[in-house]
């Protein structure tokens, strides 16, 4: 199939080109006061909460205050976590888009065995039915034949003709 790999190259090329927009995302960031402020609290979150995950994983005091990242380092920070963010979305995206696909494509193939299937029951229904009516004409012309004796089974067409011959 020629679709398979064109969508797995249609994949790697959305990968590709999300890495130039991510860095844009993360040049843009500095530059809009609002947006600016939004991920510096973002930033200086994440950095809080990474900074008490370290201390309890390294067993160091939890109480000592955290201080914030410099103004610079925070928007770089966060300019990070937006574009590694937009990655992995874009990432997880083109993954459900896949298994999807990949369900859809084994939904029809099911449907396709399923249709076989059936047709081959018909079929063997159909020839169960064939053979039954068979058995009872086999039936049929064993009484037949019992009834006029095996001399009679052998001779049913020579009395036949011979009667025709005499009539004419």
């Amino acid at each position: 199939m020629v679709v398979l790999p064109v969508v797995k190259l249609a994949t790697l090329a959305l990968k590709t080109a999300c890495k130039p927009i991510a860095n844009r995302l993360k040049k843009e960031a500095g530059y809009h006061p609002k947006f600016r402020n939004f991920i510096i609290a973002i930033a200086q979150a994440n950095h809080r909460l990474t900074t008490r995950v370290q201390r309890r994983i390294y067993g160091r005091d939890t109480g000592v205050a955290i201080r914030p990242l410099n103004e610079e380092r925070a928007v770089q920070a966060a300019a990070d976590l937006l574009g590694e963010l937009f990655v992995f979305s874009v990432a997880g995206a083109a993954i459900i888009f896949e298994v999807q696909r990949s369900s859809r494509s084994e939904a029809r193939k099911e449907e396709l065995r399923k249709q076989e299937l059936q047709s081959i029951s018909m079929r063997n229904e159909e020839l169960a039915r064939e053979i039954q009516l068979l058995a009872l004409k086999i039936e049929e012309l064993e009484q037949h034949a019992r009834g006029r004796g095996l001399l009679g089974t052998l001779n049913i067409r020579h009395t036949e003709a011979s009667v025709d011959r005499k009539s004419n």
